[in-house]
């Protein structure tokens, strides 16, 4: 503790200090002054700050006469007597000094900072004040453990959450998309005392059976602290689920022609992407004009023979699963226009006496199935 440099400054402040400590518990009660209706009474307010923040003492009486306000921290250190400062700690600085109220602020505060203020008016008696300053801990940045794998369908994942350093304990919260995730998913807070640190560790559990449908779903924890506002401390990753594929097969056009390339795409969507395909007819073998190639299905020359359900067996390593397609091909005939068939009583007659028509026309052609 620093004073003024001068004998007769320090021996008064001195003297005002003894005059403080013997009066201090005579004019207290349960820690609040007990002279409500008293003009000269000082007044003061407890506060809660946060580690690293700054903190405003506000000691105000209703009339002045003329005697000093002094502020003094939780080891009774005088801080400032009036505008004078009396400990040497830049953290503390003088906010307003006027003959009814005496300001100061600490900056950076740490947990160590935590207790009771006095505010003195140095009357006879000397009257006191006490203001509480409640410190918080500002909890780090959850981390979340448990993400190592990839998590097959039908199995379950469990995640712990951590954070460190709060005061009092934070409170965790997991969510699963938007959505908060409670009950029997998920175990209470466990809450750590630090040694020697007023701080503590708090820990969550979530477990999840997972689906193919949460493949990429963000998981999140979140800290709940009143040094925070909400959403300002939160960790999240995605769920990777491994599936068995998910098979469509997709055909090249919507209408295959008779007599035209063509080929099916068979498509697994699972997780990892499949690693081998197999292409048969239902009800019967390939086409001989028909190859297979890995997810593809090629067709030369499309044939009305070539009509029927196909389908494609996926397989991923994590299981298997299959598609299927109807094939029906389009044949093609004459028009009227084209070849003498305006008799024609049905496609496939058009088609006969097309092939004996007018030379040196422009056929035009018309499809149907």
């Amino acid at each position: 503790m620093a004073f003024p440099s001068t004998p007769s400054a320090l021996w008064s402040i001195s003297l005002l200090t003894v005059l403080f400590t013997a009066a201090v518990h005579s004019n207290i009660v349960n820690g609040r002054h007990i002279f409500d209706d008293d003009p000269l009474q000082p007044v003061t307010s407890d506060e809660t700050v946060s580690v690293g923040g700054t903190v405003t003492l506000t000691c105000r009486v209703a009339q002045s006469d003329n005697s000093s306000l002094q502020w003094s921290n939780t080891a009774q250190q005088t801080l400032y007597f009036g505008e004078k400062r009396a400990l040497r700690d830049n953290r503390i600085q003088l906010h307003r000094s006027t003959p009814t109220e005496l300001s100061i602020t600490i900056g950076d505060v740490q947990l160590s900072d935590e207790g009771e203020y006095t505010c003195s008016i140095f009357t006879m008696p000397v009257r006191t004040a006490r203001a509480t300053v409640t410190v918080l801990g500002v909890p780090g940045k959850p981390q979340i453990s448990g993400f190592e794998n990839p998590v097959p369908e039908g199995e379950t994942v469990t995640l712990t959450c951590t954070t460190t350093g709060s005061k009092p304990p934070a409170k965790l919260r997991w969510y699963k998309g938007d959505q908060e995730v409670e009950g029997e998913k998920r175990r209470p807070d466990v809450v750590e005392s630090v040694p020697d640190d007023p701080t503590y560790n708090v820990s969550s559990e979530l477990t999840l059976e997972v689906s193919a449908s949460d493949d990429n779903v963000l998981i999140t924890c979140a800290v709940d602290h009143p040094s925070l506002a909400p959403g300002d401390k939160r960790s999240e990753q995605a769920l990777r689920v491994l599936y068995s594929p998910n098979v469509q097969i997709q055909p090249e056009s919507d209408l295959p022609r008779e007599g035209e390339k063509f080929y099916l795409r068979c498509l697994g969507n699972g997780n990892p992407e499949p690693l081998s395909y197999f292409w048969e007819k239902k009800d019967g073998e390939l086409p001989p004009l028909a190859k297979s190639e890995g997810a593809f299905l090629y067709f030369s020359m499309l044939n009305k023979s070539d009509n029927g359900v196909y389908l494609c067996h996926a397989d991923n390593g994590i299981g298997k699963n299959k598609g299927e397609y109807t094939l029906l091909v389009q044949g093609t005939y004459l028009t009227h226009e084209a070849k003498g068939s305006d008799d024609a009583p049905d496609a496939d007659t058009a088609i006969i006496n097309a092939e004996g028509g007018h030379s040196g026309a422009e056929d035009k052609k018309e499809y149907f199935i």
